[in-house]
C-alpha cells in the first residue's frame, strides 16, 4: 500500500488538507497522517490530488492517431496523455471508408488493453452518422445512414455514438441502441437538428451533445436549434475550453446552465503534445499554429488541447470553483460511463493525478503505479 501526504486533495466536490491518500491498485482510504505505519509514501509538498482525467473524444495525440489503426498508434496515444494528467479516454473514429473505420475498430478491439499508458476505455465513434451539411473537418463523402452492421463486431468496444438526429434511418437506430445496447452513450452532434428534433430525439434515446456550439446550427432567439434544446433538457454535454473552439463568455453561459451535466474534453488530432506544422486528420491536411488547427479552406480541425490546459482555461475564464472544473473531467465523466473511477473513494480504480496550482502536471498514476513525473 502506498501513501499521498502533504496534498490538497479533491474528494465529494470539496479539497481536503491535512489528510493522507491510501491506495493500492484500488483507493483505499483518506486517513489522519498519524495512522501511517510503515507504507511507502509520495509526498505532494502541497500540490492539488485529484482522480485521474478521463477524455471522452480524443482522436491523437503524439503524432499518432486513432485512424492510424495500428498497435503502435494506440501506444503512443495512451503514453502520451500522461503528461496532460489524462489517465482513461474513449479512442475516436471519424468519418472515413467503412473499411478504414473497420479496421480502426479492429485494432481499438485487440489492442486496447495491452497499451502502457492511459487506460483505453472503448471506442467513440463520432461518425460517419453525421449531416453531411455539418461535417465540419469530416470528409462528407463517406457519410452514411445510421446502421448497425459497422459496429455489430464491436457492441462490447462501442461506448459513446456521435449522430445527427434528423437524417434518415436515426430514429429506429437510437431506439434499437436505446433498448438492446443501454450502455452505449447517444450523443447529438455534427447535426443541423431543430429545437423541436433534438429534443425528439432526447425521448429516444439520445443523452448526450458533443461539442456543443461546434458542427452544430447556432443558438438563435427564433431558432434554438440544438444549444437550446440541450439548455433546456436534463442532458449531458461536452465543450472544447480550448478558447479556439469557444470563446470564454461562451464557457461561462455553459456551466451556469448546466453545471453538474457539464463534461470537458479535448478533441484533439495527431498534433497534440506535438510542435507547431503540418499534420494528416482523415487524409487531409491540416496547419497547427499557436493552438489551432485548420483545414486548408480554414475550417477548424479538431483541436491540439491538452487536458490540464482546458481545466486552467476554465479556471481563468469561468466562475467555477476548483472542485467543479476537476469534476467535469472526473466525477462526471465517469458517471457517465458507469466506471469505478473519477472519484477518490474505497475501491475506485487507483488512477490519479498531482498537479500544481496551474495544472501543471506533477506526477500521474496509473492503477496505483507511477507512470509519469515532471
Amino acid at each position: 500500500m502506498k501513501a499521498i501526504l502533504n496534498a490538497k486533495i479533491f474528494s465529494d466536490d470539496k479539497i481536503i488538507e491535512d489528510k493522507v491518500l491510501l491506495f493500492d491498485h484500488k483507493i483505499v482510504n483518506i486517513v489522519k497522517e498519524s495512522d501511517l505505519t510503515d507504507i511507502e509514501t509520495i509526498d505532494a509538498k502541497g500540490a492539488y490530488v485529484s482522480a485521474g482525467f478521463i477524455d471522452l473524444h480524443i482522436h491523437g495525440s503524439g503524432g499518432a492517431d486513432v485512424m492510424d489503426a495500428t498497435p503502435d498508434a494506440l501506444e503512443t496515444i495512451s503514453s502520451t496523455l500522461l503528461q496532460t494528467g489524462t489517465t482513461s479516454f474513449l479512442a475516436t473514429t471519424m468519418t472515413m471508408s467503412s473499411g478504414a473505420i473497420d479496421k480502426a475498430l479492429q485494432n481499438i478491439q485487440l489492442h486496447a488493453e495491452k497499451v502502457s499508458g492511459a487506460n483505453v476505455l472503448g471506442i467513440h465513434l463520432e461518425g460517419p452518422f453525421i449531416n453531411a451539411d455539418k461535417h465540419g473537418a469530416q470528409d462528407k463523402a463517406y457519410v452514411q445512414s445510421p446502421n448497425m452492421a459497422l459496429i455489430e463486431n464491436y457492441l462490447n468496444e462501442v461506448k459513446m455514438i456521435t449522430l445527427a438526429p434528423e437524417i434518415a434511418g436515426a430514429e429506429d437506430f437510437v431506439k434499437r441502441l436505446t433498448k438492446e445496447y443501454p450502455h452505449v452513450i447517444l450523443s447529438i452532434g455534427h447535426s443541423d437538428a431543430s429545437y423541436e428534433e433534438s429534443q425528439e430525439s432526447f425521448v429516444w434515446g439520445i443523452s448526450h451533445a458533443t461539442h456543443l456550439f461546434n458542427a452544430m446550427n447556432p443558438y438563435h432567439h427564433r431558432k434554438p436549434g440544438i444549444v437550446g434544446a440541450v439548455f433546456d433538457a436534463d442532458v449531458t454535454c461536452d465543450i472544447i475550453a480550448d478558447l479556439v473552439h469557444t470563446h470564454p463568455t461562451t464557457l461561462e453561459l455553459v456551466q451556469k446552465v448546466k453545471k453538474e451535466k457539464l463534461i470537458l474534453i479535448t478533441d484533439a488530432m495527431r498534433a497534440g503534445c506535438m510542435k507547431c506544422g503540418t499534420y494528416d486528420l482523415g487524409g487531409r491536411s491540416v496547419e497547427v499554429d499557436e493552438g489551432k488547427a485548420v483545414l486548408e479552406n480554414g475550417t477548424l480541425a479538431g483541436s491540439v488541447l491538452k487536458m490540464n490546459d482546458a481545466l486552467s482555461n476554465m479556471r481563468v475564464h469561468t466562475s467555477m470553483t476548483l472542485p467543479e472544473i476537476v469534476n467535469a473531467v472526473t466525477k462526471i465523466p465517469a458517471r457517465k460511463l458507469g466506471i469505478p473511477k473519477g472519484e477518490l473513494q474505497a475501491g475506485y480504480d487507483a488512477d490519479i493525478v498531482i498537479f500544481d496550482e496551474n495544472f501543471s502536471i506533477i506526477s500521474t498514476i496509473l492503477n496505483g503505479e507511477v507512470k509519469y513525473r515532471r
